[in-house]
């Protein structure tokens, strides 16, 4: 995540050099596996693609899109998240969930600087940047600086609040709806929700030519 990131050997992809020591094990595992022929490289791919990208932020981004169309849900959302979240039929692991609300003048950030724990039940698998101990540390002594490079810079009289995750309380950002999306439903609005939005690194934009 920091510059010199991107001036290592061309070989080592951002992927591997964020790697913690646990993670690099199991890298090392799963390449004998795959050279071994146990495992198929691209089915294992499009696996975690599937968890991390699709199946798991999906739910957040429902829960995110209903609270945007229903005053009332976001306020029980905002007062109890895992009870309100459990309204769309979506539980967690048992532990508590407390959402956060981004502001024009507050940006909300999730980390877990003790380890990588993560909202499993609306985020799905946690990405690998968030795992990595750059993240981890300069996510708390520079915030500022990560989100300008994860989301883009945030300006001077916006307050940036950090919040740090543990095995029993987790955080979901909900992030501010963006300029442009009115009248759209609910299924459209959880189309553009991204699981960075949700971490709180980067803000909901709408894609181009994607205005109904």
């Amino acid at each position: 995540m920091s510059d010199h990131h991107h001036h290592d050997d061309d070989h080592v992809s951002e992927h591997d050099r964020l790697l913690s020591g646990p993670a690099l094990r199991v890298k090392a595992l799963e390449s004998l596996l795959v050279e071994k022929g146990l495992v198929d490289p691209a089915a294992l791919d499009e696996l975690i693609d599937t968890f991390e990208t699709k199946v798991g932020p999906r739910n957040g981004a429902r829960v995110v899109a209903h609270a945007w169309v229903d005053p009332a849900y976001k306020q029980r959302l905002l007062s109890n998240g895992g009870a309100a979240i459990a309204e769309l039929s979506l539980v967690g692991r048992g532990e508590e969930i407390v959402v956060l609300e981004n502001t024009p003048k507050v940006r909300n950030m999730v980390v877990c600087t003790l380890c990588s724990c993560y909202p499993w039940s609306v985020l799905g698998l946690p990405p690998v940047w968030y795992k990595s101990a750059p993240y981890r540390s300069r996510a708390v002594i520079d915030p500022r600086g990560v989100l300008k490079e994860l989301g883009g810079e945030v300006p001077d009289d916006v307050e940036v609040r950090v919040w740090d995750s543990t095995a029993e309380l987790r955080y979901l950002v909900l992030p501010e709806r963006p300029a442009g999306t009115e009248g759209w439903s609910e299924e459209q609005l959880a189309e553009i929700v991204t699981r960075d939005a949700m971490i709180g690194v980067a803000p909901v934009t709408v894609p181009a030519g994607s205005r109904r």
